[in-house]
């Protein structure tokens, strides 16, 4: 079956399945039903990953055909895979990155993969769990665990990931303790949004470092609360990081955490500050506004450094100007470009942080350094879209929030929309007329 044929199969089949009627259906139907749905989404991914590393193949090619140096061959094919699987940059690279693993070296676990037998999650880590063989030896794995279509029926994802391990370490043990090697060189800090106003701090440490650090901080909870400190051990634990990482001092209260020097960005209208309901932003999080006001409250009444910056917006949600005043950091386009999308990379569905500053029309196509010609983009957006055969445009639209459309190579287009200020509700449109639109609420 031709390419062609084969989409239109797939659109009919989709209609089918959304189509379906659950409620008539019967237990045993129902569960049918989701099991084949699995094995259809495994196999999809498989023929994806097979997909994958053609596309890769061709734009190669095309890229070379084109004069394009043998260095930069390959530059924003990752990203395109991203896009069209609706992902962030950084996950297009690994699924590609799997999608070579599976084709080139693990046949086998591709045909898992095919059969719905081996999920793509599982398949990475596989992947990942022998990234440190030589290709023969991650072949005989291969054909070790995957070769039989049955040998991983109720095989659960912990005992399949020690399998591997096990066979990885008689193999090549030596292997293994590069690994360990090399993994303790990329030791890092990293921070993540969690529910309710809260947030993941997490450090990835040698195991005896991070053990060491965490029983220093059981045991110093574990002392003040014999000595009567009323916060529970968990509470005393992370005050305890804060303090010691902050040098700030410590308030021994179990309601709060210490407080912090922070920078509020008000939203006018600045009701947030008076008691209202609005909801405010950090780096991009939103938090309800009697949050804001608490964070606000707690530094000044510790004596920190507290500033308040203005933020303006047009009546339909447009961030267009800023305070000049903003002592905690300094002035800038590039800072109001990164408040305007909410800290986050502009490119769709990429949820890195901004990194670059980025003219949507290159500077050398003589695109101006201004508000409506930049936009906020992580290091691997901003590098992909320098690819050959990429190009951007800012898109005029009655909503007049800022939206960009990336055009790709394969003349994919896909449109992104800074996002909207805290308290913003979507206006709504009435046609009033042939090409005439008029705003009701």
């Amino acid at each position: 079956m031709d390419l062609g044929n084969l989409a239109s199969a797939l659109a009919e089949l989709r209609a089918r399945v959304q189509a379906a009627d659950l409620r008539s259906s019967s237990s045993r139907e129902l569960i049918d039903l989701i099991a084949g749905l699995e094995d259809l989404k495994t196999t999809a991914e498989a023929v994806q990953a097979q997909a994958s590393v053609a596309f890769d193949a061709a734009r190669r090619s095309e890229q070379a055909a084109a004069g394009v140096p043998a260095r930069r061959q390959g530059r924003g094919v990752a990203a395109e895979v991203a896009l069209a699987r609706r992902e962030s940059p950084h996950r297009g690279q690994v699924l590609l990155g799997l999608a070579k693993t599976l084709v080139g070296e693990m046949p086998h676990a591709l045909d898992r993969m095919r059969d719905g037998s081996l999920s793509e999650f599982r398949a990475t880590l596989l992947a990942r769990e022998t990234a440190c063989l030589e290709a023969e030896q991650r072949a005989f794995v291969d054909q070790e665990l995957c070769a039989d279509p049955a040998a991983l029926d109720g095989v659960g994802t912990r005992e399949l990931v020690g399998q591997v391990k096990r066979m990885v370490a008689e193999l090549d043990p030596a292997a293994v303790v590069r690994r360990a090697r090399k993994a303790e060189t990329e030791r890092c800090v990293s921070i993540r949004p969690a529910p309710d106003a809260m947030t993941y701090l997490t450090a990835l440490l040698p195991v005896a470092d991070g053990v060491a650090a965490y029983a220093a901080l059981v045991k110093d909870a574990e002392r003040m609360r014999a000595g009567g400190d009323p916060r529970t051990k968990g509470q005393i634990m992370a005050d305890l990081m804060l303090t010691r990482l902050t040098g700030l001092p410590d308030t021994g209260s179990p309601d709060h955490a210490p407080a912090v020097p922070v920078t509020v960005n008000v939203v006018l209208p600045d009701t947030a500050l008076v008691g209202g309901h609005t909801p405010a932003e950090v780096n991009g999080e939103v938090i309800p506004a009697e949050i804001a006001r608490l964070l606000a409250a707690r530094a000044m009444d510790a004596g920190l450094a507290t500033w308040f910056r203005n933020l303006y917006r047009n009546p339909l949600g447009k961030l267009v100007a800023m305070s000049s005043r903003q002592r905690c950091y300094p002035e800038g386009l590039a800072e109001f470009l990164s408040v305007q999308g909410g800290g986050i990379c502009a490119t769709p569905w990429c949820d890195a942080p901004i990194r670059h500053t980025d003219h949507i029309q290159p500077v050398d196509e003589g695109g101006t350094t201004s508000a409506v010609n930049g936009q906020g983009l992580c290091e691997a957006c901003n590098h992909a879209k320098q690819a050959h055969g990429w190009q951007q445009q800012r898109i005029q639209h009655h909503r007049e929030r800022p939206q960009t459309e990336t055009i790709t190579p394969t003349g994919h287009r896909y449109t992104a929309r800074a996002p909207a200020p805290p308290g913003w509700r979507e206006p709504r449109w009435q046609q009033a007329g042939a090409g005439r639109y008029e705003l009701i609420s």
